[in-house]
């Protein structure tokens, strides 16, 4: 109260509310009309500056996107091929913000495949898979069960990284599953590990959280038959939920158990 006396405050109340932005309001729009007429037409049109810029050479996401990507898959007979066509694919736009298309790390004959949702800042930075923290994290999880970067093959659903490491659209993912789906067929491992719910959703089409899915075998259908397959928590959220790396490790015993199983 003394301070309010002090600064010449002498009615608590008032029956009005008063508008204190009112008139700033009022001249600021006097500003903008006077601006308005004052300004000075443009006696030629505006040159175009879009054939300058690397949006001109966006695609529009739609049906015909993704039927262009399935036709071009059938296309790739080995992953080399598969890589070719991927970096001549022009109906993603992520590539157009992403510094490297990253494809996949690892053996390619190897029997145990990963699939991740999409690369990260340093991912896009090497053009190589899983090599920041959670690519680490996952180094030291395969580590664990007996196996390396030289016994399996790791790529993504999302061959470039989304602008400030956002999730995926709906439409970005289906533009590339038909790349990663004929990746997996080309690769034809034995065990397929799906990495977090994303890719574990695309790829088993299903809506069900991972929390639900991860620790059971599931068979994901190629067009040449089935592939055992486990899905588990993704590095990136053990990184964030440490407390969760216990279910993660049930996850990768099993798939030791069946890695075993299978002779190796």
């Amino acid at each position: 109260l003394h301070w309010y006396k002090h600064a010449g405050v002498d009615m608590a109340l008032e029956d009005a509310t008063v508008d204190r932005f009112a008139e700033f309001k009022k001249q600021m729009d006097a500003r903008k009309d006077n601006t308005a007429r004052t300004r000075p037409r443009l006696t030629t049109p505006l040159k175009s500056t879009s054939a300058q810029s690397p949006m001109s050479d966006a695609a529009i996401p739609d049906e015909s996107v993704v039927a262009d990507a399935r036709k071009q898959v059938k296309e790739a007979k080995s992953l080399e091929e598969l890589r070719e066509i991927l970096a001549g694919f022009k109906g993603c736009n992520l590539r157009l913000g992403a510094k490297s298309m990253v494809f996949a790390d690892g053996n390619p004959k190897a029997e145990i495949m990963l699939v991740g949702e999409a690369p990260g800042r340093d991912e896009d930075i090497s053009g190589i898979p899983f090599v920041g923290r959670s690519g680490q994290l996952l180094d030291r999880m395969l580590e664990a069960i007996g196996l390396n970067r030289e016994t399996v093959y790791i790529s993504n659903v999302i061959p470039w990284r989304p602008p400030g490491n956002r999730t995926p659209t709906p439409q970005e993912t289906e533009i590339c599953r038909p790349f990663i789906e004929r990746h997996i067929e080309l690769v034809a491992p034995k065990v397929l590990i799906l990495l977090g719910g994303a890719s574990a959703k695309t790829l088993l089409n299903t809506t069900q959280g991972i929390v639900k899915l991860r620790g059971r075998w599931a068979k994901y259908k190629t067009a040449s038959g089935e592939i055992d397959c486990m899905p588990t928590l993704h590095p990136a959220y053990l990184l964030r939920q440490p407390a969760q790396k216990k279910l993660a490790w049930q996850d990768f015993l099993k798939i030791k158990i069946k890695n075993n199983g299978s002779g190796n």
